[in-house]
């Protein structure tokens, strides 16, 4: 299998669970907490009851309440699409789709590789190429498509917003599994560290999770690159998450807007932010998992595994009380 070029993908699993839990401590100094509203929702408030048009045919309206029977909702559970944009021109890097249940007390995050193979504006292209050319809402209308979900909200991160979220809660504990040695003078990297636990700032954690191989690649690090450093990713959040859960240092509240300001972008207002950071706390690391849209590849596409996906769509990422059927996806072969 030939080796594929991947930069700067590793840091944007973090990064939604710092956002939640800062927000959550900012908000909390200033008593803001709102549950997110979904605009089905809101317009149906608005509307009030839909009734069926007075020449409605038995058909007609058994085939819409089968619609919505389809369509129902869980109670408190959203899905939301976190985006690391790092190369100074709007690229996408890593795209993580999160389903917070918050009814049952749970967080699941499904990462999708950049190469996946999706229809984009009628054509086939990589995933990625839906954001460079059409930005958060269609990089989002295009994996609602592929899993036959909404994506609800969204939310976007520069690169330089890891370090100083990671700055901003006093850098991470963390146990580096292997020996990196690697440098790349093309993207000004070095990356040096001996296996064991170290304290890390927010550009040293940066380096421990881009990590892939060494230089001298007949020094083993992980026995397979992709797998060992999303183990070491996956890790890595845990241990984000056993510190960020417990913060209580509001002092740092003013940090925290000003990182938001300048980093984050997103649909959910501070409000929403911290509610779903509260509801994080209060479910606890253990609680919250990460998982990769089951493929493989064959150059140029990653092909997703249909049934392998409606599987994990039905099991994590599902926000309608009914399961999802094959039809409803619109994954290319």
């Amino acid at each position: 299998m030939a080796k594929r070029h991947r930069r700067r993908r590793s840091w944007s699993r973090t990064i939604l669970l710092l956002v939640f839990v800062v927000a959550a401590v900012y908000a909390g100094a200033h008593c803001l907490f709102r549950a997110p509203e979904l605009l089905d929702e809101v317009r149906a408030e608005s509307a009030g009851p839909e009734k069926a048009p007075a020449d409605t045919t038995a058909e007609e309206a058994a085939a819409a309440a089968a619609l919505a029977a389809h369509t129902a909702r869980k109670d408190n559970f959203y899905t939301i699409l976190v985006s690391g944009v790092d190369d100074g021109n709007g690229g996408s890097d890593t795209n993580i789709l999160v389903a917070v249940d918050a009814e049952n007390g749970t967080i699941h995050g499904v990462s999708i590789p950049r190469d996946t193979k999706a229809v984009i504006n009628g054509g086939t292209h990589k995933i990625n190429y839906a954001y460079n050319h059409g930005g958060t809402r269609l990089l989002a209308d295009t994996i609602s498509a592929q899993l036959g979900i909404p994506v609800d909200f969204t939310v976007t991160v520069d690169l330089d917003g890891f370090v100083a979220l990671v700055d901003a809660i006093g850098g991470v504990d963390f146990y580096i599994p292997v020996n990196m040695d690697y440098d790349d003078p093309v993207q000004g990297l070095s990356i040096h560290y001996q296996k064991g636990t170290r304290h890390l700032t927010g550009q040293q954690a940066m380096e421990v999770v881009r990590f892939r191989h060494n230089t001298d690649t007949s020094v083993v690090a992980y026995g397979n690159e992709d797998i060992g450093r999303m183990n070491t990713q996956q890790e890595f959040l845990k241990a984000v998450a056993r510190q960020t859960l417990t913060l209580s240092n509001v002092d740092k509240v003013g940090s925290f807007a000003k990182i938001f300001q300048q980093y984050v972008e997103t649909d959910l207002t501070l409000g929403n932010l911290a509610w779903l950071g509260k509801e994080a706390i209060s479910m606890g690391v253990d609680n919250i998992s990460f998982s990769t849209l089951p493929g493989e590849w064959r150059s140029p596409y990653i092909y997703l595994d249909q049934g392998a996906v409606l599987t994990l769509v039905n099991e994590s990422l599902n926000p309608y009380v009914e399961d999802r059927v094959m039809e409803d996806l619109n994954i290319p072969s």
